[in-house]
């Protein structure tokens, strides 16, 4: 009884090892199912809330980059404008006049443009030239494979991770719609690109006189309206590679179609003056605002035999990682910038007309003639040499397969040509004048 006091019995598990295996293993199972059906399966969410989310999402980072630059502004108000570098002093010459210190009140006064009264502009013309221009644009595309090349170096470039493999363009269409630009107007911002059309009570009211319209560094921006419902799709084809444990363990064959199919936002454009003591170029600057709108359509296709088609996570993680791209470049507060070319007219960018102005001689027509005559001109020239040629061979072969004459004189071989000179025997020589002949012996 004692020894049984100080060792108590120890409780016996309530589950066996089996049991404990098997629930374990109903645990994985039905993790992978939860995974599977939430995950992969899981719908998504509509169209409309996801771009309520994004739209807020990029509408918080707009104010909050905007009141770093207020802030930035109020403790610092040097730091806004860079330092700038010291600059040779140059004599100006005294000929060209230096005109009047333009600014941007300036420009809209002698434009007669109000930014407070004047009506947005319908922008039915650009349409047009932008319509050309897109057009053109697909045609070239259907010539050669240039995009198609570009696009295959661009995916398989070092970028590419290496579970991968190579990257295949199995459909590239361009659309066929033309996007529309509407609503154009004139909005004056500072060099942060932060609107000067708000007054000091928040009212909507452009003061030309103040001191951020007289800032350097303020230009004024075209704001308008773009809208596109198209079809533009990029289907791609390749292969997930699995290295591990070792290289080539399994290939998951994957293909992957999105399309954009609905585009519209603000598209905001503005020119930066050339600086010539940095020998920088005028830029122009674009860039779109944060309430735009992307829809895409993406299908998608996993697997080789067992196949698993328009996975609703792959839509939500493809679609994720094109509006980041998009906003990363495009988006204000980030723009693009390109340089333009000097607007000044050259003679050697002069196209068109075949004669010249003051009726000089034929050289400086030749000089001048435009690249598509040009081009009719060599083709006539080789023409004309190629008839040539073909002429001179037919007489070489006619000449082969004549009897041989005499170099000096031809004998008259037709009776009646010889009776109507007379029994004489008349004799005619190789580019004698008519009538004149040669009496020779018979």
């Amino acid at each position: 009884m004692a020894t049984t006091d100080m060792c108590p019995m120890k409780p016996e598990p309530t589950l066996s090892f089996t049991q404990g295996l098997i629930v374990g293993q109903i645990s994985v199972v039905l993790l992978i199912a939860a995974f599977i059906k939430f995950f992969i399966f899981g719908e998504a969410p509509s169209p409309e809330v996801t771009a309520t989310i994004r739209a807020a999402e990029r509408r918080s980072r707009t104010l909050a980059h905007r009141q770093s630059l207020l802030t930035l502004r109020s403790t610092t108000p040097n730091a806004t404008r860079p330092p700038q570098p010291p600059t040779l002093n140059k004599k100006k010459s005294s000929i060209l006049r230096s005109p009047p210190t333009l600014t941007i009140g300036s420009i809209l006064n002698k434009t007669y443009y109000n930014v407070d009264s004047h009506q947005p502009e319908s922008l039915d013309w650009f349409n047009v030239l932008i319509a050309q221009t897109i057009a053109q644009f697909r045609s070239d595309a259907q010539q050669d494979d240039a995009i198609l090349t570009s696009l295959t170096k661009a995916l398989n470039g070092s970028s590419r991770p290496d579970f991968l493999d190579e990257i295949k363009v199995t459909e590239l269409t361009l659309g066929e719609d033309f996007p529309i630009f509407s609503n154009c107007r004139i909005i004056p911002v500072d060099e942060d690109g932060l609107s000067l059309n708000t007054g000091p009570n928040g009212e909507k009211r452009f003061d030309a006189n103040s001191s951020r319209a007289k800032r350097e560094g303020s230009r004024l921006q075209a704001r308008m309206d773009v809208d596109l419902s198209d079809m533009i799709t990029l289907a791609l084809e390749t292969k997930i590679l699995l290295n591990y444990p070792k290289r080539l363990t399994a290939v998951l064959p994957v293909a992957l179609a999105v399309s954009v199919v609905r585009f519209s936002g603000t598209l905001s454009i503005s020119f930066i003056p050339s600086n010539p003591s940095q020998s920088t170029p005028t830029m122009m600057t674009f860039s779109f605002l944060d309430d735009y709108r992307l829809d895409f359509s993406v299908r998608s296709l996993v697997g080789s035999r067992s196949r698993l088609q328009d996975v609703p996570k792959i839509a939500q993680l493809v679609e994720s990682r094109l509006h980041r791209w998009f906003d990363e470049r495009a988006v204000e507060p980030r723009f693009q910038e390109i340089a333009l070319p000097s607007l000044w007219p050259r003679k050697k960018n002069t196209r068109g007309g075949d004669e010249p102005l003051d009726g000089s001689a034929s050289s400086t027509t030749s000089g001048s003639a435009g690249k598509g005559k040009g081009r009719e001109i060599a083709k006539e020239l080789k023409e004309e040499a190629r008839k040539e040629f073909q002429a001179e061979a037919a007489a070489g072969q006619r000449r082969e397969l004549s009897p041989p004459e005499n170099l000096r004189y031809r004998r008259v071989r037709s009776r009646g040509e010889r009776g109507s000179r007379g029994s004489t025997g008349e004799y005619s020589m190789p580019g004698s004048l008519p009538g004149m002949a040669l009496d020779l012996p018979p």
